[in-house]
C-alpha cells in the first residue's frame, strides 16, 4: 500500500472537526437547500392564492345592490379592457322601447346612430319584439365596463342591466385594484361554491 492511498483512507475515517472547512460546507449545504425549499414553499403559496384568492376558493364578484355605477370598474382594472362587463337580468328586463340604458337621455331621434345611444362602444344590440317591445343584448367582447348603460337604466327603467365580473377574464389579483378604488365597497371575494351574484 503506498502512502497516498493510506493517507486518504485516515483522512476517511477522522471525524470531522466543528470548525473545519469540511463540516463548513456541509452546513452551508444543507442551509442553502432549507432556504431553496422555503422558498419554492413560499411561491408556491403565493401562486395559490393568486389562482384562488387568500384561501384558494375565493373570486372576486360586484354586489350589484352596492354598486353606484362610479365608472372605476372600467379605468382602474390591471387589464387593458376590463374584466367587469354590462350583465342583463332578461327576466327583470321591461323590453322598453324608449330605454334608458340604451338611448342617452338627451337623444334627438330614437335610432342607432351613435350619437343617440348611450354605450360609447355599441356593446348594446336591441331587437324588435313586437310594438312596443325590444329585446336587449350585450355584446361582452365591446363592453368596457363603463357603466353608463346601467346608470341609465337604473335611472329611467327598472334596473335590469348590472355589472359583474366575468371569471374566465379576471387576473384574480390578490388585491383587486377596482376593489381598493371601488368608493361603495361593492367588489368583494365570494367563495367558489356561490354562483354569480345576480340582479333577480
Amino acid at each position: 500500500m503506498d502512502n497516498n492511498e493510506s493517507d486518504t483512507r485516515s483522512r476517511q475515517s477522522k471525524p470531522e472537526h466543528k470548525g473545519s472547512p469540511m463540516a463548513r460546507r456541509k452546513f452551508l449545504h444543507v442551509l442553502g437547500a432549507t432556504l431553496a425549499g422555503g422558498t419554492l414553499l413560499g411561491m408556491g403559496g403565493v401562486l395559490g392564492s393568486r389562482a384562488g384568492g387568500p384561501s384558494g376558493d375565493t373570486y372576486w364578484q360586484v354586489d350589484p345592490q352596492k354598486c353606484i355605477q362610479c365608472g372605476r370598474c372600467e379605468t382602474h382594472c390591471v387589464l387593458p379592457v376590463s374584466a367587469v362587463k354590462c350583465i342583463h337580468a332578461n327576466r327583470v328586463c321591461g323590453y322598453c322601447d324608449l330605454c334608458g340604458g340604451y338611448y342617452r337621455s338627451n337623444a334627438k331621434e330614437l335610432n342607432t346612430a351613435a350619437e343617440n345611444l348611450m354605450c360609447p362602444t355599441g356593446a348594446i344590440a336591441r331587437k324588435y319584439v313586437e310594438d312596443p317591445y325590444f329585446e336587449y343584448t350585450i355584446d361582452e367582447s365591446l363592453c368596457n365596463g363603463c357603466a353608463k348603460c346601467v346608470k341609465g337604466c337604473g335611472s329611467f327603467g327598472n334596473g335590469s342591466l348590472y355589472l359583474q365580473i366575468k371569471r374566465d377574464l379576471c387576473k384574480d389579483c390578490n388585491e383587486c385594484r377596482i376593489a381598493a378604488a371601488c368608493p361603495a365597497d361593492a367588489i368583494s371575494r365570494r367563495p367558489l361554491k356561490q354562483a354569480y351574484l345576480l340582479k333577480e
